[in-house]
């Protein structure tokens, strides 16, 4: 077994963000279990959610200078001046997607000869993602999608999450939240929607059928949960195919206008294809039957399958009033906007608890792969290798190749 070095990197994207990929007991269990063949440093922030101190406690050392390390470790985006030429990066990089915002980080990474390992690619043998902060933005995103419909009608007042210790004191609160009669769709059925689910299930909201929430009337909160199968329809009709609707989405059509006339609060946690149609359209949002006033999207797709997501949110702020007939973001709680909270880092007000998850599966599933001679999880998860774009994505080359 050869001997590793992991560097743990300082946040620096702007706004910072507080979350580690692993925290100093996880930084600790990794140390005792791999002995010498394994050694860890961090380098010293003043804005993680743990502090440097609690790293030092536990004779984890702090390092400014990473460049002796052989594998760096993440969260967001690394700033392209502080990108060290011929290492193994991991992090949430958001090129697969071709964002037009990181074009120039990806060919920074390429000219700089580094491998870079997008947390987004780990996957199964399977193919089932191993990693991501899904959950918690799932828990964060109904907090606050509860959070902006009390304040919108003035019913009750919640904290926001950043404020509270841990989801375990957003518990507490729960138990003595009082909803009003509502209907509540969430969408999706991965871990930002179980994420979510989890919260109203902890709330006690009632469960229902999403024909019965379309047809029956209710004296109390309740919720329906919607996969893609039920919001999607084939444009040629006949039974709907998950595999030919990942495949082909551009040949379905939205099937979620019913509930546009039923729904009080919408909390979108689908992972969306730009191919897909939108749930809604502008134009429907300025219908007099589109009763959402509420939409908690937690997938924060920028003009997106929520056309009115105009842009994210920020967790200091989280509410952007949306004026459907002028299709114009106004200030958020008046009577006639559609208010739509869309932060794009939720996790990180729950970052203790987010982190610790996410360092539990990479210690479980991902670091073993570092001492295997050959892994396939590293390299099908490796965008750039040996100074260029590696293995299937092949594809981002017309994306790093466009001039900025």
């Amino acid at each position: 077994m050869s001997k590793v070095k992991i560097g743990v990197i300082r946040e620096e994207k702007n706004p910072p963000d507080s979350r580690v990929p692993l925290p100093p007991k996880q930084c600790r269990k990794l140390l005792d279990l791999y002995g010498d063949a394994l050694s860890i440093v961090v380098e010293p922030s003043p804005n993680r959610c743990f502090s440097d101190e609690e790293y030092m406690a536990l004779d984890i050392p702090l390092q400014e200078d990473l460049s002796d390390c052989d594998i760096l470790m993440g969260v967001k985006e690394v700033p392209k001046p502080k990108l060290i030429p011929n290492k193994k990066y991991l992090f949430f990089s958001h090129t697969i997607k071709k964002q037009p915002y990181n074009r120039t980080l990806l060919q920074e990474i390429i000219a700089q000869n580094i491998q870079l390992i997008d947390y987004e690619c780990l996957r199964y043998t399977h193919g089932k993602r191993i990693l991501g902060f899904g959950h918690f933005a799932g828990i964060v995103g109904a907090h606050n999608g509860l959070l902006v419909y009390g304040k919108k009608h003035r019913l009750y007042d919640l904290i926001p999450a950043y404020q509270a210790k841990d989801y375990a004191e957003l518990k507490g609160i729960y138990q003595h939240l009082q909803l009003p009669a509502m209907k509540i769709v969430l969408t999706g059925g991965g871990r930002v929607a179980t994420g979510a689910k989890e919260v109203l299930d902890v709330l006690g909201i009632k469960e229902v059928s999403a024909t019965d929430l379309l047809e029956n009337t209710y004296e109390e909160a309740v919720y329906s949960m919607l996969d893609v199968a039920d919001l999607y329809a084939h444009k040629e009709g006949g039974a709907f195919v998950k595999k030919d609707f990942y495949t082909n989405p551009q040949d379905y059509v939205s099937t979620f206008a019913p509930y546009t006339k039923v729904v009080d609060l919408m909390m979108n946690g689908i992972y969306w294809d730009p191919k897909a149609p939108l749930f809604f359209t502008k134009k429907d949002m300025q219908a007099t039957d589109f009763n959402i006033r509420v939409i908690a999207d937690i997938t924060c797709d920028i003009n997106g399958s929520i056309p009115a997501t105009l842009r994210a949110t920020v967790i200091g702020d989280p509410t952007m009033g949306y004026d459907p007939q002028t299709m114009e973001e106004v200030a958020p709680y008046q009577a006639h906007t559609i208010d739509i909270m869309s932060i794009d880092n939720l996790p990180n007000e729950l970052p203790r608890d987010a982190s610790t998850k996410f360092g539990e599966d990479l210690i479980r599933d991902v670091i073993p792969e570092f001492f295997k001679a050959e892994s396939a999880i590293i390299e099908q998860a490796s965008i750039t290798k040996a100074g260029n774009l590696y293995g299937k994505y092949e594809y981002l080359r017309d994306y790093v190749s466009e001039k900025v």
